[in-house]
């Protein structure tokens, strides 16, 4: 057992494990991966367990900011200080909080009101406050004084101001205006630098993402993979496929949101190579791609899990050797059946998300017949 950091633990409905050891969080998450892979020696790489996260989406409420109630919706804790966030996160959630007192917001009964959320980011070296509205209030254009007035007030590099209806739950919009700086942020990996829209899906866990692709590389490099082409798949904003390009002779990028095959565009001169090529398409339809042999793959697909067609695809056309990135356990058990021809040569699990259920899983998966 182990005595919770947050005041708001079992209230907020965010971290469910601070009340346990962080060793036995660990040892628990390996044994679940364990089970599920049906493999045995699994490493496990952690790094802060508190103090990691540089996103945070907080909602408004009549008493400041707060997160969502365990087990009640529409119930809002209020929330002055995050334990899993990181510093820069925690000051913003001090400021907003403040400048923001006493503001008209949303109640998610009656769907009235006009403040709706506040979503930060705080990579190391950029940040941006998103303040979301309900675009049906009619008090919209004192909110928007404000959120420009914050704007102007704020150390904040960005600032948007993001619209969503009354009867919409997400905090993120294509219905969007730049206030201050831009809409993309700006991250660095192993000396290779990032854009990516500040709506987007980024890691949350800076230290231990580094960690990950390190150890992805490491992996790869121990290949003959000079003249082998890389298929990167759910390749985002190209993160994989671009930091591993200086192993293959050449690398494509498959990612079906189109902003994101943008971002990887602009990654892939920023970076200058020539070597990799992005490609906007859902990774159901690899079918129809000609890929070059000798062909190694990178997994990497969001909690949803692959379609059963991709997977089956890679199984056909049998890269050398795939490196599954996995986070949700669950799933990838009703997976890795697909990949028949494939074994697991290593697994190591990635604590990307201290003091929740969550884990990202790397799966180092060879032929049968090597």
């Amino acid at each position: 057992m182990a005595e919770p950091m947050c005041p708001y633990f079992k209230k907020c409905g965010g971290c469910a494990f601070q009340d346990i050891d962080y060793k036995t969080q660990l040892e628990n998450k390996r044994e679940k991966l364990s089970q599920a892979l049906r493999f045995e020696e699994i490493p496990i790489f952690s790094g802060n367990d508190y103090n990691y996260r540089q996103r945070m989406d907080m909602v408004f409420h009549p008493g400041g900011l707060g997160f969502r109630e365990k087990g009640s919706w529409q119930r809002i804790v209020d929330v002055g200080n995050c334990v899993i966030s990181n510093e820069e996160l925690n000051t913003l959630i001090r400021e907003i909080r403040e400048f923001f007192h006493g503001v008209d917001a949303f109640d998610h009964k009656t769907h009235v009101g006009t403040f709706r959320f506040a979503v930060m980011r705080t990579p190391p070296a950029d940040s941006v406050v998103s303040i979301v509205l309900n675009k049906d209030s009619d008090r919209l254009p004192e909110a928007q004084m404000k959120v420009k007035d914050y704007a102007e007030k704020t150390r904040v590099q960005n600032v948007l101001m993001t619209y969503i209806t009354h009867d919409s739950g997400t905090s993120i919009s294509d219905e969007y205006v730049v206030v201050k700086g831009s809409d993309m942020l700006n991250e660095t990996y192993l000396e290779h630098k990032f854009r990516y829209h500040a709506q987007g899906f980024f890691q949350n866990n800076h230290d231990m993402a580094e960690k990950l692709h390190a150890y992805c590389h490491d992996l790869l490099k121990s290949y003959p993979t000079q003249e082998a082409h890389l298929l990167d798949l759910y390749g985002g904003v190209g993160t994989f496929g671009i930091i591993n390009s200086d192993l293959f002779k050449d690398v494509t990028i498959l990612e079906n949101y189109e902003p994101a095959i943008q971002a990887c565009e602009g990654n892939i001169k920023e970076n200058k190579l020539s070597n990799v090529k992005p490609i906007l398409m859902d990774a159901k339809h690899l079918k129809i791609l000609e890929l070059p042999k000798p062909l190694y793959a990178i997994l990497d697909p969001p909690r949803s899990g692959m379609n059963p067609r991709t997977l089956k695809r890679l199984n056909e056309i049998k890269p050398e050797l795939m490196v599954f990135i996995s986070c949700n356990v669950k799933l990838l058990r009703r997976e890795l059946p697909y990949l028949s021809n494939y074994k697991i040569k290593s697994a190591a699990l990635f604590d990307l998300f201290p003091q929740t259920p969550h884990q990202e899983a790397v799966i180092e998966l060879v032929r049968n017949e090597t």
